[in-house]
Formats: structure tokens, C-alpha cells, sequence
């Protein structure tokens, strides 16, 4: 089962509204929507996987003790900050950021 926290909710769906009024290239709404979908999709199957990296930037164990990569294109990865309760295999995703926002 996957969780979702506020944050990560919000987070979520500001991504639609950053690509959709991106200064450099903005998407077409149904473009960003499916970029959503993409990411959304990828974190509802997190409690699929047998092997959970740790967190390793400093900013990400902020959030949480696991983090997951999706690279979306050679310029973007999204990193997906989550806990994992291991008896229950249950993932409370509580943060979602990229590449170009996390310091390392």
C-alpha cells in the first residue's frame, strides 16, 4: 500500500501547474497531465519493489529514509522521498523534488 502525504499531494500537482507555465517551454495541458500520471504512477507501485535505496542527501533525510529515481528524460530526475514500514510493506511517501531543486 501506498501512502501520500499533504506535502507530497501538493507537490504532485504543482508539478502539472510548473510544466504547464514553464517560462523556457510550456506544455500543453494534457501533456503535463500524462507527465503527472507518469509520476504518479511510478510512486503507486513503490511497494512492488524488493530493494529500497537509502536517502542520501542531507535535504532528502529531512523527509525520509528511502528515495526512489525516476528519470523522466536525461535532463530530470525526480526523486521520490518516502519511509517504509517493512512489516506492513507500507510506503508513506512524504516528499517529491528534482534534480534541479535538490542540493547535494
Amino acid at each position: 500500500m501506498v501512502y501520500f502525504s499533504e506535502l507530497s499531494e501538493n507537490e504532485l500537482f504543482s508539478i502539472v501547474i510548473g510544466l504547464a507555465n514553464w517560462e523556457k517551454h510550456p506544455l500543453e495541458l494534457d501533456h503535463a497531465l500524462s507527465y503527472y500520471d507518469d509520476i504518479r504512477e511510478t510512486c503507486d507501485k513503490l511497494d512492488q519493489l524488493h530493494f529500497h535505496a537509502d536517502s542520501q542527501y542531507e535535504m532528502h533525510k529531512i523527509y525520509g529514509k528511502k528515495v526512489f529515481h525516476y528519470s523522466r528524460n536525461k535532463q530530470t530526475t525526480w526523486y521520490i522521498i518516502y519511509d517504509i514500514d517493512i512489516e506492513t510493506h507500507t510506503i508513506y511517501i512524504q516528499h517529491i523534488t528534482t534534480n534541479h531543486i535538490t542540493e547535494k
